[in-house]
């Protein structure tokens, strides 16, 4: 288990970090946002601590971001500031972290609160992350896709829509609805867009013999079903 201390005060940041270390846990330190968003996108911790005010921005800030993005945002975050007024402890919360600390605190408390968050991702993994219908898995917490246990290889788009589709099986979608969602409200794509890729995302699914689970509603738009396709 690998946790992230986003921490500027160096002591502090070495203190974290060797009382977590001592928990059996490996650590990393960060000392500010830029330096911590890459450690994410290289590492993808298990989990974060996240002080408040940091060099370049503040922990709130970098939480939204987190939350943001979809590979990363079911990472649990502990805030661990000196802020401690309840609109501090509740701005904290809202934007996105799971627990919040204030300083000083206990080291022993600390590590107890960071093992339990990391017990909740593994649960809730299997129960949000990974969506299956039929012989597809999805897992939108890693991106990847698998026909059984063979993985198909996706781009960004074809990976949203499909992401789209499996989290709403039977569901019939319009052109509309789905360039909304899948390309966003100020997305000018005609409707053209929607078949393309839906041809794409078919061809993708044809080599494993299930391409037919994306089924055309005539006069309306596709759905995700375990009906032929027409």
């Amino acid at each position: 288990m690998l946790i992230l201390v986003v921490e500027d005060d160096c002591d502090i940041r070495e203190m974290v970090c060797q009382s977590l270390a001592q928990n059996d846990l490996q650590t990393m330190g960060c000392v500010d946002m830029h330096d911590a968003k890459q450690a994410i996108k290289n590492h993808n911790p298990d989990c974060l601590v996240v002080d408040w005010m940091l060099p370049d921005g503040s922990g709130v800030d970098l939480i939204r971001w987190l939350r943001r993005k979809d590979q990363y945002q079911q990472i649990p975050v502990l805030m661990l500031t000196a802020r401690a007024e309840e609109s501090d402890v509740l701005t904290g919360l809202e934007s996105g972290a799971d627990d919040y600390l204030t300083k000083p605190m206990s080291l022993r408390e600390l590590s107890a609160r960071v093992k339990a968050l990391l017990r909740r991702p593994a649960v809730y993994q299997e129960q949000v992350h990974i969506v299956q219908f039929g012989a597809l898995s999805l897992n939108s917490r890693t991106h990847e896709v698998f026909a059984g246990k063979t993985p198909i290889e996706l781009s960004k788009t074809e990976f949203k829509l499909l992401n789209l589709f499996m989290e709403n099986p039977k569901t019939v979608f319009t052109r509309d609805q789905i360039l909304d969602t899948v390309w966003g409200l100020n997305a000018y794509l005609g409707d053209r867009t929607v078949d393309v890729h839906i041809l794409r995302l078919r061809k993708l699914l044809k080599p494993h013999g299930i391409d037919g689970m994306i089924t055309t509603v005539r006069g309306i738009g596709y759905r995700l079903s375990n009906e032929k396709r027409k």
